[in-house]
């Protein structure tokens, strides 16, 4: 292959040129914005994709066009590194470089600068993997894509509309196809043959439980569910699709899915589910997932990351425990969001080493890998569970001396088929929470009485410029702006069981302030109350927040 032809960047580049007035920022999931900001950055990023492909020796990397629980106007890109990992973080910031160029020339500077100082062989072969979700603004967005990948010579496979799990996954299966750690066929329909036989062993011999309505947020979710609760069968499993317009603008997470359940604390719009009925909700990649139900008295319950992480840990724990495999230790990450009682729980009753980390599932999955078998969630309901080489040796070859220890064996090995561990995946979770329920035959009442939440609220605080906020403590704690870390300090302490912090938003143009207490009203209070604080002391806009639903 010849070496990289700059002219040729360079002429593809005056027809995708960068706004004057928008400096862009790497966030914790690539770039994200209004969709109609994002033509240059998107051109952009196919020639770094194509770059971080010729200096890893040509492997595949793979592009992901989607804006998860965002609205519908807005749309991202972010990068997806050979084995379904985040992009390696010394590269965000060449990708924040090369979309602040403001013109052909300076960017032509930095691709030469981020070959030289990484010593890449501009000869060889670039391999781009990308796919879309179903936003309207997509098919324009692909179009830029692969104008920068076609600059610089790259070799695409295009996958169309996907879940955001399964490009990492289509990555990771191409990158390890004919090695001893393949992990899968590079389709969508081994993806479902994959996670569909996986669940069949992992519940083999239970009883089937009621149906799971699941609320699509109508995005890319809903067909993609669809297709796979046909392999799975539906005598082994009950999904009950919602929420699953694709067609319709305007109603990609509105007034449903993940995001809006965990935030609002309510049943999404288009699911009036009766009380004793099943609910869950993807977003609008389906990389998140949280389950609820409506109690006897009608209060709605919510189990989001937290519950599932807990969940999740006992019953590998259990596992592990029954199957008799030695050495093979497992832990639990959280961020600062994860409930107080979720956290006293895995410590002090079950016993479980836990991590504090920096909000963004780049952190927790490098924290997860530190152990031999380490779950995570952030309480949004994005997670999985990590099986290190180590432990899946040690479970793949374990003997049995007992039906029992066969039996538990049997499960945990499906286990590490059935969970996507290249990253977060709604569906692969979906099936993991079924088949414990099932193994344990519990309701989600059941499941959530693991435990009681202590009340928490989330709100969002416009403010004129979110990059003064800086913290430390994994996030719970503000360094600036100077002073304001003691000031809801001094808040928190009045309530009983008070805790909140504060941290910019890494998608938005917003802060989030996390409030919780002993009772719903004190935690209200004290969410406005430092919310309130926020916005008269750093820089509020656009109205003083005074309501949280």
């Amino acid at each position: 292959m010849a070496s990289i032809n700059y002219d040729q960047i360079k002429e593809a580049a005056t027809h995708h040129p960068k706004p004057q007035d928008i400096k862009y920022t790497y966030g914790t999931a690539g770039f994200r914005m209004r969709a109609d900001l994002l033509d240059s950055v998107v051109f952009r990023v196919g020639i770094l994709a194509a770059l971080r492909s010729k200096k890893l020796d040509s492997k595949f990397l793979g592009v992901m066009v989607t804006a998860s629980h965002n609205p519908e106007r807005d749309n991202g890109i972010k990068l997806v590194d050979p084995y379904g990992d985040m992009l390696e973080q010394s590269w965000e910031e060449y990708a924040t470089q090369l979309a602040n160029s403001q013109t052909e020339d300076e960017l032509v500077e930095v691709i030469k600068r981020i070959v030289v100082e990484n010593n890449i062989d501009e000869t060889k072969e670039a391999n781009v993997v990308y796919a879309r979700d179903t936003r309207p603004s997509g098919p324009a967005l692909v179009m830029a894509l692969e104008d920068g990948l076609k600059s610089v010579g790259s070799e695409v496979i295009d996958f169309g509309i996907k879940t955001t799990p399964q490009l990492h996954y289509m990555t990771c299966c191409l990158n390890t196809k004919g090695t001893e750690k393949s992990y899968g066929d590079p389709s969508e329909l081994g993806y479902y043959k994959k996670l569909a036989e996986a669940f069949r062993k992992a519940v083999d011999g239970k009883p089937r439980i009621s149906a799971l309505y699941v609320d699509c947020a109508n995005g890319v979710g809903a067909p993609k569910l669809s297709e796979l609760a046909r392999h799975v069968g539906d005598d082994i499993l009950e999904v009950i699709v919602a929420n699953d317009d694709t067609r319709t603008q305007g109603k990609l997470n509105h007034l449903c899915g993940a995001d809006y359940v965990k935030t609002c604390q309510r049943l999404p719009l288009g699911m009036d589910i009766e009380k004793g009925k099943r609910g869950a909700s993807l977003d609008g990649d389906a990389d998140r997932i949280v389950f609820y139900f409506v109690d006897e008295d009608g209060t709605f319950k919510l189990l989001d990351g937290d519950k599932i992480a807990a969940l999740a840990a006992s019953f590998v724990i259990d596992l592990v425990k029954t199957a008799g495999v030695e050495g093979v230790k497992v832990g639990v990450v959280q961020t600062a969001y994860a409930n107080g009682s979720a956290t006293n729980y895995l410590k002090n009753v079950m016993k479980v080493p836990v991590s504090c980390v920096s909000t963004g599932v780049k952190h927790l999955h490098h924290e997860a890998t530190k152990y031999d078998i380490g779950v995570y969630f952030e309480a949004n309901g994005h997670g999985t569970v990590l099986f290190s080489p180590e432990a899946l040796k040690t479970i793949s070859s374990a003997k049995c001396e007992t039906a029992e220890q066969e039996d538990a064996l049997k499960r945990l090995r499906a286990l590490t088929d059935l969970i996507n561990q290249t990253v977060g995946d709604a569906l692969s979770d979906m099936l993991l929470v079924e088949a414990i329920l099932v193994n344990k035959q519990w309701t989600l009442k059941d499941w959530d009485q693991a435990y009681t939440d202590l009340p928490s609220r989330l709100v969002k605080v416009v403010v004129s410029d979110r990059h003064i906020f800086k913290g430390t403590n994994a996030e719970r704690t503000l360094i600036e702006p100077v002073g304001l870390q003691e000031k809801i300090d001094a808040l928190v302490g009045k309530y009983k069981d008070g805790r909140s912090f504060v941290r910019p938003s890494g998608t938005e143009d917003v802060v989030r302030v996390y409030a919780e207490a002993a009772t719903r009203e004190e935690c209200d209070e004290l969410a406005y109350k430092v919310s309130g604080l926020v916005y008269d002391e750093a820089g509020g806009t656009g109205g003083r927040p005074e309501e949280f639903l």
